[in-house]
């Protein structure tokens, strides 16, 4: 995606609203996979807003540095 976290920041700012596929570490080598709405963002973290067919969470958050270190991975509809 971007190079700083602030580059980060940016392009996530640009894509409020809009539908997202997310694929997360879970740990012991699990990776989870999950869609929902890019809601808010924060200076530090980001908040998804889940589909509730799918998951039981309501909402996720993640920082910036997930998506940085690709722990989290991030792909628009």
């Amino acid at each position: 995606m971007a190079k700083t976290l602030s580059d980060i920041k940016q392009a996530l700012d640009l894509h409020l609203g809009q539908r997202l596929t997310l694929k997360a570490n879970g740990g012991r080598r699990k990776t989870v996979e999950r869609s929902g709405v890019l809601t808010e963002t924060y200076p530090s973290v980001f908040i998804v807003e889940l589909d509730q067919e799918e998951n039981s969470l309501e909402r996720v958050s993640y920082s910036y540095a997930d998506v940085l270190t690709e722990t989290v991975e991030l792909k628009f509809f």
